[in-house]
């Protein structure tokens, strides 16, 4: 085991001293700080310290990279510092005194939507190899017919089978998925609504039922409520007044609105009633009244909001300049993601999955991905031979065309700057033909490469194209402001010595 004694005192005293902190973590690969004063800490003296990779500073927090090894790095910090260390949640926490309120807003939105991420990849996965099955039409399969008579389009063009149409395994594959995307997409405001209330501390089986009060069969599904005549919505009748049973299946700002009123009257009745009956009354109070004015205020209010949202942006992707929406869009993404700020195009996303059946916002997000890893694919390309920051770079490019492209920006396209630009550039162009080509996600997917499986079968071949785009014109552009000394960071701004790392 690595010797970090003397790195861990030259760190300590660079970075203001143990008095200066007010909270110290660390997760797979960093140092996290939460500093009393940022500007006493000596970024450059830092960076030559030889165990550490980089830094950067995200959401009220000083990281400081070290790599695999930070958990000994941590232990011997602490020794030196005399510094208990806290939980990433409570370094959190302490961040967020030196966060603004947009920062802490978009800080818990992350917070909400990252537990439920996974489920909604593999939702958007399932919803794209479903349409494999039943939405390309095969010609080799034969001409499609129903009932004796092979099928014709409107034009008089044939329709030939799909997978589903002549496979009964595939077909009951088909049927069997459709399980766990409804499970997923349907029954969303579940998740959220636990997520709400896990992440303020509240009761969160109260979540859970809240959730499914929401979504409940009882009521009529929300994907029913527009071919429903307003005289055949069920009601319940309280005699003096009647509420609609509506439900907001995949309805992602109802939920957040009715699990934060949970959420704060719980907090509420347990501050004011008894510990000795809190056990029966704070749930009672908390989740009966929640229930009712989600279904009479929070409800409604949430669905019309969700829908002002989603046609505003929806309007912006399919005006006549969407173009230019989808280039701005593209190109400012990867600001985005250095700011922490990109969390806030879950819910954009989701809405319109739930409104339109696909979101038109997250093919951008997965190029953006390409583009920058393409930026570091370029940076390895020219710089080949240099085995320091090849051990950065060529994982880095491999992570961001997996979708996660932090090692990448953080790693090697921030520090020179031109490749991070390169990458603005690609992701912008790229942005500007998938938006004016109307290439459609089933929801979100996993980014970068593989973000193609979540893409609609019949914007698939766009979105190829798009890809190439991406992946094109970042590695030229990065290879000609290299070579014209375009974007380059000021002679002595890098130490060509000190390779950085991001997140993994």
């Amino acid at each position: 085991m690595a010797d970090f004694t003397q790195d861990a005192q030259k760190l300590l005293e660079e970075i203001g001293g143990a008095e200066n902190i007010d909270a110290v973590s660390h997760c797979v690969t960093r140092m996290r700080f939460v500093l009393r004063d940022e500007s006493k800490a000596n970024v450059k003296a830092i960076e030559d310290i030889p165990s550490v990779k980089g830094t950067f500073t995200q959401s009220g927090q000083f990281q400081v990279i070290i790599g695999n090894q930070v958990a000994d790095f941590y232990n011997e910090f602490s020794k030196v510092s005399g510094v208990e260390g806290v939980s990433k949640d409570e370094a959190k926490e302490a961040a967020k005194s030196h966060q603004n309120w947009f920062q802490r807003a978009s800080s818990v939105m992350a917070e909400i939507f990252s537990p439920l991420i996974p489920a909604i990849i593999v939702g958007g996965l399932i919803l794209g190899f479903r349409n494999i099955l039943e939405g390309i039409e095969i010609q080799a399969l034969g001409q499609l017919v129903v009932d004796g008579a092979p099928q014709f389009t409107t034009a008089g063009d044939p329709i030939y089978n799909t997978i589903v149409d002549v496979s009964q395994f595939w077909s009951g594959v088909n049927h069997f998925l459709w399980l766990i995307a409804e499970a997923i997409f349907h029954f969303l405001p579940v998740g959220i609504t636990w997520s709400v209330t896990r992440k303020l501390g509240t009761t969160q089986i109260l979540g859970i039922v809240l959730g499914i009060t929401l979504v409940s069969p009882q009521l009529l599904n929300a994907y029913g409520v527009a071919e429903t005549a307003a005289a055949d919505i069920p009601q319940w009748d309280f005699g003096f007044f009647q509420i609609d049973m509506i439900g907001y299946q995949a309805q992602v700002i109802p939920a957040i609105l009715a699990a934060l009123v949970l959420a704060y009257l719980e907090k509420f009745f347990r501050r004011v009633i008894p510990e000795s009956i809190s056990m029966i009354f704070v749930p009672l109070f908390a989740l009966i009244p929640t229930v009712i004015i989600a279904h009479v205020v929070l409800g409604p209010i949430g669905w019309q909001l969700g829908q002002w949202i989603s046609q505003g942006v929806m309007a912006g992707l399919t005006s006549s300049f969407n173009w230019l929406f989808g280039a701005v869009f593209g190109a400012l993404y990867g600001p985005l993601v250095i700011t922490g700020l990109h969390h806030m195009t879950n819910a954009i996303d989701l809405q319109l999955v739930a409104d339109y059946g696909g979101t038109i916002l997250w093919p951008m997000i997965a190029l953006s991905n390409i583009a920058q890893g393409s930026a570091v694919l370029a940076i390895w390309w020219m710089h080949r031979g240099n085995k320091k920051e090849e051990q950065v770079s060529f994982p880095a490019m491999i992570s961001a065309y997996l979708g996660v492209t932090e090692p990448a920006m953080f790693g090697i396209n921030i520090k020179y700057l031109y490749p991070f630009i390169a990458g603005m550039i690609g992701s912008g162009i790229a942005g500007m033909f998938s938006v004016a080509t109307g290439v459609t996600a089933n929801s979100i997917g996993v980014g970068g490469l593989p973000g193609i499986l979540s893409i609609q079968t019949d914007s698939m071949l766009m979105f190829a194209i798009a890809m190439a785009i991406a992946i094109v014109v970042p590695f030229i552009a990065t290879a000609f402001f290299e070579k014209q000394g375009i974007f380059a960071q000021p002679e002595g701004a890098v130490d060509e010595d000190t390779p950085m790392i991001g997140d993994v």
